[in-house]
């Protein structure tokens, strides 16, 4: 009898230690088969233009390929990372960008870009040909987001600033688990200013009961069916959101328009909690 119960105990401490070592496995293979992000808070690292996409006169799209095909950037949603180039007179410069593409693009990221006539880095993005090589650092910025955290954004962008809010709506519409609604105003002067248009005219056919886009522009085209002029109050009220202590507001602009913003959403009833500048 002792013989049987020793020989049980011993059967039951090798099935622990045989759960045990399965478990650490399994745990070391969700470890190690989890994507580690390519980007480095405090240095710069390069990475390789792969394709340049023309979509103006004066912005284009830029694919930059990551080290493996599997590889993730590593940059939480609504962040962004410092790219380094050189300016006209050949001189560093630094400036913050928010990729178009997300961590579950695997292998390479995106940066959509509007290059302006006396920009020091958008001379850097003019001249920046296929096989070249970019320095970028990050992730940078404050806003961190989990999923489900307000019942609903309010976006409110201008010209560039649709960048880090079309990252937060994609990353939103493609989970599943997230039911966060979005309402985006988006104000440029010209029709031909507005970046990424196809793709949120496609994110709003494909999630019409999630995902609101309303444009506004300064110089209309005739038979134009959006907003005209500047955004204003009257616009925010109908298409944002009301204030409530489960939304938030997001902005990114210009600065004019980001003052002029504040003021409105403050004269709105929205409170400091209820806003996000990025």
């Amino acid at each position: 009898m002792e013989h049987f119960q020793s020989h049980r105990v011993e059967v039951v401490s090798i099935a622990v230690a045989v759960a045990a070592i399965g478990a650490a496995t399994a745990y070391y293979l969700y470890v190690s088969k989890k994507p580690k992000g390519c980007l480095d808070p405090e240095e710069f690292k390069e990475f390789k233009l792969v394709k340049r996409t023309q979509l103006s006169h004066n912005v284009a799209k830029f694919k930059f390929a990551l080290p493996t095909p599997t590889s993730v950037l590593g940059l939480p949603i609504g962040q962004h990372m410092s790219c380094r180039g050189k300016d006209q007179q050949g001189e560093d410069v630094v400036k913050a960008y928010t990729p178009t593409t997300l961590d579950s693009d695997l292998g390479y990221f995106e940066l959509v870009i509007k290059m302006y006539p006396q920009g020091r880095m958008s001379h850097h993005f003019r001249e920046l040909r296929e096989g070249d090589y970019l320095a970028v650092k990050g992730p940078k910025g404050r806003f961190k987001y989990q999923p489900g955290q307000v019942r609903a954004f309010g976006m409110l962008a201008g010209g560039t600033g649709i960048t880090p809010m079309f990252q937060v709506a994609r990353a939103i519409l493609e989970n599943p688990n997230d039911k966060t609604n979005i309402h985006l105003i988006y104000a440029n002067v010209t029709y031909e200013d507005i970046l990424l248009k196809e793709e949120l005219d496609e994110l709003a056919s494909k999630f019409p009961n999630r995902i609101s886009v309303y444009y506004v522009l300064n110089q209309p085209p005739e038979g134009w069916e959006g907003g005209v002029g500047f955004v204003t109050q009257e616009m925010i009220r109908a298409h944002c959101p009301a204030p409530a202590e489960d939304i938030q507001i997001l902005r990114c602009g210009p600065p004019p328009m980001n003052k002029a913003m504040a003021a409105h959403l403050e004269a709105l009833g929205y409170s400091s909690q209820m806003q996000f500048q990025f």
